[in-house]
């Protein structure tokens, strides 16, 4: 039946009911249930971008996520996933400088960042210059002490692999998290810029080139064409700034670009966003059903 319909109005959160929504829509099927009470797909022939105002005012006052995705091609055979903040609960260059005693500094040039306001290569280099002289020590301990996988990070990457889908961690972080990251969390692949140290310590250098928002883009293109996998079957995932090239480019071309818990421009760029709910909420996009979900 959804297959009959080019738009499906998908909704995400505790007590998504399809009646709320029903009088917003002229011609619609049958709603699939993906989760009980959490989670539905209503199919609609219609505009989809009166629709979706028309039904995120209804759920304005709940916490309900509320997007538009085409009926076609629904569940992506790659993932391209931004690390900090998204598939991690923090930002790791943060927590790198609580240790040195910087936290306040640097994650106010953090937080601007992923905000847009500054340029993130310099920002970067600005951040890891004054962490010159931190002990290698330190990034055992943040890893360690600080990083935890958002839920629904590894439910994520395994059903989507279980159905045929290659997984990618692309960070403007560092390959030392990136690496325990993408191992902990289940992807096939990771990357990461490159901190620079003498054995000992920190020299306050990152290397070249630095993967900031072209390079983002550039793995998502290259991972794509390397598989043979057409953009329209790509989810983007990311919540600052520089996730907003591959963002678009996986939106603009028929797949999936998600602002999840994401800086304003972000969200108010990308084609589908993710506010209230965990990770899982990218599989329910995608039209999977609990039964659907794997564990880890």
């Amino acid at each position: 039946m959804t297959q009959e319909f080019p738009f499906v109005l998908n909704v995400i959160g505790q007590g998504a009911v399809p009646r709320a929504f029903y009088d917003i829509l002229d011609r619609f099927g049958e709603p699939v249930t993906l989760r009980f009470l959490n989670a539905f797909d209503l199919p609609f022939d219609g505009d989809p971008a009166v629709i979706l105002r028309a039904a995120r005012e209804i759920a304005k006052d709940s916490r309900l996520d509320v997007n538009v995705v085409s009926s076609a091609n629904r569940r992506k055979m790659l993932l391209v996933a931004d690390m900090d903040s998204t598939i991690i609960g923090v930002e790791c260059l943060d927590e790198l400088a609580d240790m040195a005693g910087l936290k306040p500094q640097i994650a106010a040039i953090t937080e601007r960042a992923m905000r847009g306001e500054i340029e993130f290569e310099a920002a970067l280099k600005e951040r890891v210059a004054m962490l010159r002289g931190l002990p290698l020590e330190a990034l055992r301990r943040t890893y360690e002490e600080r990083v935890r996988l958002n839920p629904g990070a590894r439910a994520l990457t395994s059903t989507m692999r279980a159905h045929g889908a290659h997984t990618m961690l692309v960070s403007g972080g560092f390959e030392f998290f990136t690496a325990k990251v993408a191992q902990a969390a289940g992807f096939d692949a990771e990357r990461g810029n490159r901190l620079l140290d003498d054995g000992a310590q920190l020299t306050g250098e990152v290397g070249e080139p630095i993967l900031g928002r072209q390079a983002k883009l550039e793995a998502l293109e290259s991972a794509a064409g390397a598989l043979g996998i057409a953009l329209s079957q790509t989810l983007a995932v990311g919540d600052g700034a520089n996730d907003l090239a591959m963002i678009r480019k996986a939106g603009q071309n028929g797949g999936l670009g998600v602002a999840y818990h994401a800086k304003p421009v972000v969200a108010e760029a990308a084609g589908a966003a993710i506010v209230h709910n965990d990770l899982t909420a990218l599989l329910y996009l995608q039209g999977y059903t609990d039964a659907d979900i794997t564990a880890a």
